[in-house]
């Protein structure tokens, strides 16, 4: 019964700030979408793909298999190159970049599917062409560089990352940051309402007598009028 009867306030309290409430959550929608839209800067995304193979000739089927094995393992190894000095100084001096391997080793991002020899590189920046660039840099001096490094004699570039006019950025999401937005100002709306009901102790009602008061209401006085509201109202009589 209690719970039923605090759930009956909260909707009361809801009801009655819910100017205030709308009006909290509409300012967070409006601050999101000003910060996603033109505050924000916009990141985009290019991905190029190599496969990594040794050149296997004509061997017994358990051998072919455990070469398989044996290069499955090795993808970890050069995803790890991929993003080594090795390979990223040499981006850098192709592109003629103005920045450290550090730097771009935090846009460079090397994965692989499950049991796959398939290595993707994808690579952010807030230069659409630029990040193009990057990726398929980085793809041809792994393929260049990496015979010298490894006993690895057969790299192939799966796709390449192309530049488009109509590429959207990645980052930020516009449309989940601004529900995120509303929920967000939802949620400190209805608890900025809650903590000014709360902090209200003065009395309006005989309900609030007897709850705040504990003390039963035993009759109740209407409002006395004016002089002015007399007056009139015994006019009318007369």
């Amino acid at each position: 019964m209690e719970e039923v009867i605090d759930l009956k306030k909260l909707y009361k309290i809801l009801r009655k700030r819910i100017y205030l409430i709308l009006s909290l959550t509409i300012v967070a929608i409006g601050i999101t979408a000003s910060l996603s839209y033109f505050v924000i800067t916009p990141i985009y995304q290019a991905q190029t793909q190599i496969l990594v193979n040794q050149k296997v000739n004509d061997q017994e089927g358990y051998a072919q298999a455990q070469q398989l094995e044996t290069d499955l393992q090795l993808i970890n190894t050069y995803n790890v190159i991929i993003k080594s000095p090795a390979i990223l100084n040499k981006v850098i001096d192709k592109l003629d970049l103005n920045i450290t391997t550090e730097m771009l080793a935090e846009q460079l991002f090397v994965s692989s599917e499950s049991n796959s020899k398939v290595v993707n590189i994808k690579v952010l920046d807030t230069d659409s062409e630029k990040a193009v660039a990057i990726s398929n840099t980085v793809a041809t001096v792994f393929k260049e560089e990496i015979p010298k490094l490894m006993s690895v004699d057969n790299i192939n570039v799966l796709s390449v990352a192309k530049i488009s006019k109509d590429s959207s950025p990645v980052k930020p999401n516009k449309l989940l940051n601004i529900v995120m937005g509303a929920v967000i100002g939802f949620v400190i709306s209805v608890g900025f309402a809650l903590l000014l009901e709360f902090l209200d102790t003065t009395i309006k009602t005989e309900s609030d007598i007897e709850e705040f008061l504990a003390l039963p209401v035993m009759g109740l006085v209407g409002a006395i009028p004016t002089e002015k509201k007399y007056k009139s109202r015994k006019a009318r009589r007369t």
